[in-house]
């Protein structure tokens, strides 16, 4: 037998090359017509090079069948309902299904020849799991599975391509619409407020929706309620629901409280730090006597009652409420009346009761588009206690006078109440901002003794006083010269940095604070030898100007102020005593005799209250408190307003260790509390003056002159005979 001629080009993909029965991959069926393939087969051409020649005979099919299938008579239709490379023909299921199989074989060869396309058959024939494609059922041959998976490389390519773009799309889409949503809930976030249900009760006449008279007295102690001298705000707290007095914020002067009760934020919170200060941000000094300075909005940071009723849809009134003019927000209130000292306080209780009868939105319809619309909330200012406070003194005939007075102004607006049948429809809050002590010559300290005025840039504050040096290193200094300058002075003042101040004050998170404090003790004051020279007054009996002050420890007895509500919205037992609104940071009691008494309310509680009142809600602030009330009883004669009777601080030389903390902070903030004593005497007895820390003793510890004796008691009995007076008048 003849020896066979070997190949020309021996290879593994050549099937003679290992097996010589092997006349070809196809059927003798496919030998008939397909001899092309086969010579292409004994050509020993590679797999990539079949697959692409198979790939350009499968592209010239398809694209015969495109020219067939578009001279049919639905060529349009398809055009327009149909994919640009569909075929006419509909693939059944088991075509389907053997198209996914061979995807399925082509994606594992497509594997394999990542690896090298020959030692991947080698593999496959070492492992005996070499398959030949003419006992497969897929035996359309490597042509069609190498033009499968290059179209499905593609088709996942586009497809993935596709769904990123889909997924991208979407994602936007839901970008936008959360953007745009929660832009229209902050926008429409006040409009949705004020259409909420508000409670409506009706005087007989009109429709009143939530409605809430505040009223502030400035300067009105708590134990003024004490004197006999209030009748009207006695009977109102018998009626109404308060605690047995309220701490204001330190330092306790006006326009910090003030911001304090309609903000609910401690003043290191809301900016307005003291009456007077700097701001190193703004280069510049707050001044509240000066309007073009004060009533600018820059000063003004924090969110004011008015601001936030005005922005629910809730009209504002605002007489004369410090700050009010000061555009903060720019957001006005409806009415505002501006700053008038001198205005009478019957024009005061007249235009609180105006407000009341202007119309209210239900009859505003049949009006002219000009009338004025009732306000939910009548906010009002009332200085006159505080002015005479400090000039004549806190125990002086004059103040009692305009006690007498302040207590008419109240009488004829709840009589106005009482005539429009609002008594029960309008809610109506009493406040006040501070107390006030009685000052003396012979309570002064001067600043120059203390330290070299020379290093100092500026004074903020009175009458504690803040100190900010020229230059940052003689910080150092001035602390050290007030460590040794104080001793003389234990009973007299304290000395803080703003790392030590006490917690109780909340006085140190604001660079608006400067960063050394002196403050004096109640009753005290420490003033600059060129307004006042203390040793020349003394020898020349002059009487020191203010004759009352506050400003000082916001927990001293002669610094409490008051609270009193009554209204719809306090649906309490008449004369209840408020459950404590929130403890003081510094002590849980307060030992007052034998007694313990629980710290009481402050008024950073004010603005919440207030808010909860007209139905609004309150912006976020330092207060705790939300209505309704919790009472704890009723006031008995010991605990109700008041009841406590308070007298001057004492002139003490005691050596006892003064409160000097410059380089730490104190481990216990809490001041040492005087045993307050429930005056038995006629309720217009006038306080006599004490010696020590303590209220009950009668002695000062330093003799006064014989002029100041002689003056003292002319002071007591004149005090005394009025108060005779206007007892057998009333």
């Amino acid at each position: 037998m003849p020896l066979r001629k070997p190949p020309p080009s021996p290879s593994l993909l050549s099937p003679s090359a290992y097996d010589d029965d092997v006349r070809s991959l196809r059927s003798l069926s496919d030998q008939d017509s397909d001899s092309e393939d086969d010579e292409l087969v004994k050509g020993s051409r590679t797999t990539l090079e079949l697959s692409q020649h198979d790939r350009t005979v499968l592209e010239e099919e398809e694209e015969r069948e495109r020219l067939l299938v578009k001279k049919t008579s639905t060529h349009g239709l398809r055009r327009i309902f149909g994919h640009e490379n569909a075929s006419s023909v509909r693939i059944g299921r088991q075509e389907r299904r053997r198209q996914r199989r061979l995807q399925r074989r082509a994606d594992r060869i497509q594997r394999m020849d990542d690896k090298g396309e020959e030692e991947g058959l080698m593999f496959e024939m070492e492992e005996g799991t070499f398959h030949d494609d003419a006992s497969s059922e897929s035996s359309a041959g490597s042509s069609d599975l190498v033009h499968v998976t290059v179209d499905s490389r593609a088709y996942k390519s586009s497809r993935s391509s596709w769904c990123w773009k889909i997924a991208l799309l979407s994602l936007s889409i839901i970008v936008l619409f959360l953007i745009l949503f929660l832009g229209a809930y902050k926008e429409s976030s006040g409009f949705r407020s004020s259409r909420r249900q508000p409670t409506i009760l009706s005087n007989g006449t009109s429709l009143f929706l939530p409605t809430t008279i505040l009223i502030s007295l400035d300067g009105f102690r708590a134990d003024f309620l004490n004197r006999g001298l209030t009748p009207t705000l006695n009977s109102f707290i018998a009626n109404g629901v308060s605690p047995s007095y309220m701490l204001p914020s330190f330092p306790s002067v006006t326009f910090p409280n003030h911001f304090t009760l309609v903000t609910g934020l401690h003043p290191e919170s809301h900016g307005i730090v003291g009456n007077t200060f700097w701001d190193p941000a703004l280069g510049e000094e707050f001044y509240y006597t000066d309007p073009l300075r004060s009533m600018q909005p820059k000063w003004w940071t924090a969110e004011p009652l008015w601001v936030t009723a005005e922005k629910q849809g809730v009209r504002t009134a605002i007489h004369m409420w410090p700050g009010s003019e000061a555009h903060i927000g720019k957001i006005e209130p409806t009415y505002l009346d501006k700053y008038n000292g001198k205005e009478d306080l019957i024009i005061k209780a007249n235009r609180v009761i105006s407000f009341l009868d202007l119309p209210g939105d239900e009859e505003v319809d049949d009006l002219p588009s000009t009338t004025d619309t009732r306000p939910q909330l009548i906010a009002a200012y009332v200085p006159n206690v505080d002015a005479d406070g400090h000039t004549f003194g806190p125990n002086s005939t004059e103040i009692r006078h305009t006690i007498a007075q302040v207590d008419q102004m109240l009488a004829n607006i709840f009589q106005g109440l009482h005539d429009r049948n609002l008594t029960d429809i309008v809610n109506v809050v009493i406040v006040s901002d501070h107390g006030m002590a009685t000052t003396s010559t012979d309570r002064l300290v001067q600043l120059e003794d203390l330290i070299n005025i020379d290093l100092v840039e500026r004074l903020d504050g009175w009458p504690l006083r803040g100190i900010r040096p020229k230059r940052p290193e003689d910080l150092e200094t001035l602390k050290q010269q007030l460590a040794e300058s104080s001793k003389p002075y234990r009973d007299s003042i304290e000395v803080y940095t703003r790392e030590t101040m006490p917690d109780r004050y909340h006085f140190s998170q604001n660079d608006r604070i400067a960063p050394l404090w002196v403050i004096p003790k109640t009753g005290w004051a420490i003033v600059e030898r060129a307004n006042f020279d203390v040793k020349e007054a003394k020898k020349n009996n002059k009487v020191y100007h203010p004759r009352g002050l506050h400003g000082y420890d916001h927990e001293h007895p002669l610094m409490r102020s008051i609270f009193v509500a009554r209204g719809p919205k306090f649906p309490h037992n008449p004369n209840s005593r408020v459950k404590n609104f929130r403890k003081s940071q510094s002590t849980t009691n307060i030992a007052v005799g034998s007694q313990l008494k629980e710290c009481t309310p402050e008024n950073i509680e004010v603005y919440n209250i207030v808010c909860d009142s007209l139905e609004i809600e309150p912006h976020p602030n330092n207060g705790t408190l939300r209505l309704p009330l919790n009472p704890m009883g009723l006031h008995s004669p010991e605990d109700s307003p008041g009841a406590e009777t308070l007298d001057d601080p004492p002139i003490s030389t005691s050596t006892s260790p003064s409160n000097v903390a410059i380089t730490s902070k104190p481990q216990n903030d809490a001041p040492s509390r005087p045993p307050v004593t429930t005056s038995a005497a006629a309720p217009d007895s006038t306080p006599t003056p004490k010696a020590g820390e303590q209220d009950g003793d009668t002695s000062p510890k330093s003799s006064p002159s014989l002029w100041d004796k002689l003056l003292d008691k002319i002071e007591r009995l004149k005090n005394w005979a009025q108060g005779l007076l206007e007892s057998v008048d009333g």
